[in-house]
């Protein structure tokens, strides 16, 4: 069962999951917001794919946040805290298959999830 991470107005988010309707492929949508970031599913991002991938540096959230605390993320625990606090700087959107994780929306990827 394939399971997308993101934020319901998150535009990628919403092409993502336009995608996954259109390819007629079943998934269990989780939003950030509402529900929270899962503790053991943030572990596996930060492992399979890093934290520097992981986190958005690009969005509104992250250039909101105090400098100090965007200079405080320096390794994966300090990325996690952060993330844990903010998930909005999490780069958008999630996607997990089994074992692999996509982080952001890319076409090509998924399609290789059949």
């Amino acid at each position: 069962m394939l399971v997308l991470y993101g934020l319901q107005n998150c535009d990628t988010v919403r092409k993502a999951r336009a995608w996954l309707d259109g390819q007629s492929l079943a998934y269990r949508f989780h939003d950030f917001k509402k529900s929270g970031v899962p503790e053991a599913a943030l572990a596996r991002w930060l492992a399979q794919a890093g934290w520097e991938r992981l986190l958005n540096r690009q969005g509104t959230t992250w250039r909101k946040l105090d400098a100090a605390v965007q200079g405080g993320v320096v390794d994966a625990v300090s990325a996690a805290a952060v993330m844990r606090d903010y998930p909005s700087v999490i780069k958008r959107p999630v996607l997990e298959s089994g074992d692999a994780v996509i982080v952001g929306f890319d076409a090509q990827r998924y399609a290789q999830l059949r």
